[in-house]
């Protein structure tokens, strides 16, 4: 396939895989298309590994780094609260409220020195926040030192810091845009891809659906625009295309392949899950993120709880809370089992299945043909 994309990223087809997994990663980006590592959830040693371990995977082959530093962000006039002043900043309320779902439901307390990670569970590095200019600072001039062909940030405008430093360096950068004008405003900054992502996406979305926001944004910008939300199949890739995108940006329908390291019991939800079973919550985030729905999210539903906190503090508040979970989901029929959720979008209702992440990526390159090849003959006369 040839696209704009595809050319200024040297890829096979336009297929760019968001992912926390370094094993889809490689997988997708040796498969033809570009494999995206999240790494807002990675300390700077762990980036340094995963990035090498990419590399050693894929040879030459192209790969990215998304990172998540958002416009507006408490203390960000100085790069963000360290994660002192942000403990200091929760209510005690909203502390015993997580503190009552956990006793609640049976949550057992990690044992001391227990290391259990969450994808849901981001602390930030070190001393700085997560989410914050500090804590992508390091994470940055890590994915510089390697071949990172491409950053992105995925919530909102990239800091001119950021823009400046990937362009210095000679790679792409790319961002998020949940309406036309923060497309325009990310092109005029020069973000050189825009990723136009539908409210169907998994993770932090706006309103407006993929069908009207990607040919409202290929309209307003110059520059190429890949397809983003309910996006998981070669039909759907076909759609995105038909409206103008020069490619698609895919995040959830990784979640079940082989290769991810989603959490098992989680797993399993999305393969039963149905499209009607996420929903937009700021629970885990401080801003609103679709996820599936679990007795996590209804808790924060209740008309009698605390609102959820901004970011940061709402991820520093749930961070603890969410590895205790993910520890004790294990166990069949458990509170921690009903509290198990993770950021997914609608297309899960497709997810049904498992299977690799390359056979991912060859279903949809042979459906998208098929689809288009439909479609040319309708017009034959």
């Amino acid at each position: 396939m040839r696209t704009d994309v595809t050319e200024m990223l040297g890829i096979e087809f336009p297929i760019l895989a968001f992912s926390h997994c370094r094993d889809v990663v490689a997988a997708v980006s040796k498969a033809g298309g570009l494999g995206v590592l999240g790494a807002v959830a990675h300390s700077p040693e762990q980036l340094e590994i995963d990035l090498g371990w990419i590399e050693n995977e894929i040879g030459d082959r192209p790969y990215g780094v998304d990172l998540i530093v958002p416009a507006r962000y408490a203390g960000d006039e100085g790069g963000g609260y360290s994660m002192d002043d942000i403990r200091q900043l929760i209510p005690a309320g909203h502390v015993e409220f997580v503190n009552d779902i956990l006793a609640r439901y049976d949550v057992p307390e990690l044992p001391p020195g227990d290391d259990t990670r969450s994808g849901t569970a981001i602390d930030g590095s070190g001393d700085d926040a997560p989410f914050s200019a500090n804590s992508a600072g390091p994470q940055l001039d890590i994915a510089l030192a390697h071949g990172t062909a491409f950053v992105a940030n995925a919530l909102g405008p990239p800091p001119q810091f950021l823009i400046d430093r990937v362009k210095e360096a000679g790679r792409l950068v790319g961002a998020l845009a949940g309406r036309a004008v923060h497309a325009e405003r990310h092109e005029a900054a020069g973000v050189d891809i825009i990723v136009a992502q539908g409210s169907e996406a998994g993770g932090h979305t706006g309103e407006i659906g993929s069908m009207v926001l990607i040919p409202e944004i290929v309209d307003a910008v110059a520059i190429p625009v890949l397809g983003a939300g309910g996006i998981g199949r070669g039909r759907q890739m076909a759609a995105a295309m038909a409206l103008g995108a020069q490619g698609v940006w895919c995040g959830s329908v990784w979640l079940t392949t082989d290769e991810a390291e989603t959490h098992p019991v989680v797993k399993e939800k999305f393969l039963a899950a149905t499209s009607a079973d996420t929903l937009r919550s700021r629970s885990l985030t401080g801003k609103p993120a679709r996820m599936l729905r679990s007795a996590w999210t209804d808790e924060w539903e209740r008309a009698d709880t605390p609102a959820p906190l901004g970011m940061p503090l709402q991820p520093v508040l749930a961070a603890e809370a969410q590895r205790r979970i993910a520890r004790a989901a294990h166990t069949t029929g458990s509170g921690a089992e009903k509290l198990a959720n993770y950021f997914v979008g609608q297309v899960v209702g497709t997810m049904n299945q498992r299977k690799t992440a390359t056979q991912v990526v060859f279903e949809m390159v042979e459906e998208f043909i098929e689809a288009v090849e439909s479609l040319s003959q309708q017009l034959e006369t």
